[in-house]
Formats: C-alpha cells, structure tokens, sequence
C-alpha cells in the first residue's frame, strides 16, 4: 500500500516553488497517497498572488503556477474545514500555533484516526514540533 502523506501548504509551495528542501518534500510525495486540507488551495493561491504583487513572481509564471495549484489539487484527497473539526479538542500540550495551522493539524489528525499517515510534511519547525506533540509522524 502507498504511504500516507499530509502535506500542509509550507511543503507544497517549497516544492511549487523550487525551494531549499523541495527535493525531499517531492521524493516524500512521491508515489504516496497524499492528503490535505482545503485551505491548502486557498493558502497556495494567496501566497503566489502576494509573492507577485510584491515583484517575485512575474505575472506568466503566476498564472502557471496558479494552473498547476489547479491540477495538483486532484492529486490530494483535501478534507473540507468543518465545525467538527473546529469543535475537535485536539491541542498540543505545549505548542500554540495559529489558527491555519491548528486547522491543518486537526485535519491530519482526522485523517490519521482513520488510516495511520506515514508522514506529515511542512517545512515550518514550529508546526512540525505542534505536529509531534500530536502524535503524527513527522520524521
């Protein structure tokens, strides 16, 4: 069976955009049953479109790359954001993150009660620490 990957959007826009670590996120995505929240789309359009306002991105590879959010998204099984998942106690006991965040987190962890995950990847060490306090396996 393929492992099971989360990828929150730290790790998708390192690989959309080439970033340091990209190689390891894409060889830890690959041939993997990947999943994600919803917000994964909403969060990878506002970074390209503010990376673009802001002159790093011109607006051709802009709107590749919002093509390519499109098409990848068919490759995730992405988990609506739901009052249940909002109303889920889930925290870790020493970690605060955000809110975005916190949401990515409970979403995995939804995932994770119903078919262990292999991994949970993101390249922010403050959410991959919130993400062990939970539990996930983040190595």
């Amino acid at each position: 069976m393929k492992p099971g990957v989360y990828v929150d959007t730290s790790a998708y826009l390192c690989v959309l955009l080439g970033e340091e670590g990209a190689s390891d996120m894409q060889k830890a995505m690959r041939n993997a049953r990947l999943h994600s929240s919803v917000l994964l789309e909403l969060e990878s359009r506002r970074n390209l479109v503010r990376l673009a306002r802001g002159g790093q991105l011109a607006s051709k590879k802009l709107n590749d790359l919002l093509e390519r959010v499109q098409a990848d998204m068919e490759a995730f099984q992405l988990r609506d954001l739901t009052r249940d998942l909002c109303q889920d106690p889930a925290l870790p006991p020493v970690a605060t993150p955000r809110s975005l965040d916190l949401a990515h987190l409970r979403t995995a962890l939804w995932f994770h009660r119903r078919q262990p995950l292999d991994r949970f990847l993101t390249c922010d060490a403050g959410q991959r620490e919130a993400a062990r306090e939970l539990g996930l396996p983040t190595g």
